[in-house]
């Protein structure tokens, strides 16, 4: 196979940090030699996750076996996943916050027509829903667990509790059509396409401030690999909270 450098979009720091936590977890177990340094394993796992790359091309430019990129990139997710924060453990960040923004989006996965289970009517395509929370300037706050994609948006914000969870603290915050009837602390635009007067006024200004937070998602698909996901679905979670983590972190 022919193998070719190539870089990604990510800085230093990120690859800093997931060293030191491979680092880390090696001392814990024990490990006493691998075919990659903890430095080479951070940049394996970054180019997968950044760039989407496959464990065959990983394989290949990394000259280790197709078993150890995905032992090696397994072992880093889970790794990071478990930093990721919980709703209960973002609360605090958010009750800072003048408002926050709630998003959800469904994140393509390879499935065949018979998934249904799996097949977003919206987006027509199969999927995996994934729910988020941004601050005012559209930094990301936190991500949800993922459902599968069949699950409308207020159907799957209420499984994770989330405008209970706002209420509760009295947290205003901003989301589309998809969520009416979430509660009085989720503020949505009027529904309706020739709305006039102040209607149409106020649906202008929510807009505005709801474009902001539409950053946070497009954060979280900067990373590749999130744009087509080929894994089993009991991993995408794992993989949504280890980009959070790397994204909170940097």
């Amino acid at each position: 196979m022919l193998v070719y450098p190539s870089g990604t979009d990510l800085s230093s720091r990120t690859l800093q940090h997931l060293s030191g936590l491979l680092a880390g977890h090696r001392r814990r177990i024990g490990s006493r030699w691998r075919r990659l340094t903890c430095g080479r394993q951070a940049v394996l796992v970054l180019a997968h996750l950044r760039c989407g790359d496959t464990y065959a091309r990983l394989a290949a430019g990394f000259r280790v076996g197709i078993a150890t990129v995905h032992r090696y990139i397994r072992e880093a997710v889970d790794l990071l996943a478990a930093l990721a924060p919980t709703l209960e453990q973002a609360m605090p960040t958010v009750r800072k916050k003048a408002y926050v923004s709630l998003d959800g989006t469904v994140l393509p996965i390879d499935r065949i027509a018979a998934d249904r289970t799996y097949y977003s009517g919206k987006n027509k395509h199969h999927g995996m829903n994934v729910q988020v929370l941004a601050d005012p300037a559209g930094r990301l706050i936190w991500a949800s667990d993922v459902l599968p994609g069949a699950v409308h948006d207020l159907t799957a914000a209420r499984t994770h509790g989330i405008p209970a969870a706002l209420a509760a603290d009295d947290v205003k915050c901003w989301a589309d059509k998809a969520y009416q009837g979430a509660g009085a602390a989720v503020r949505v635009p009027f529904r309706g396409k020739n709305l006039r007067g102040w209607r149409r006024r106020h649906n202008r200004d929510h807009a505005k401030i709801r474009s902001l937070g539409e950053r946070a998602m497009a954060t979280v698909k900067c990373w590749r690999l999130l744009r087509k996901l080929r894994c089993s679905t009991t991993r995408i979670t794992a993989v949504v909270r280890a980009v959070v983590a790397l994204e909170l972190a940097t």
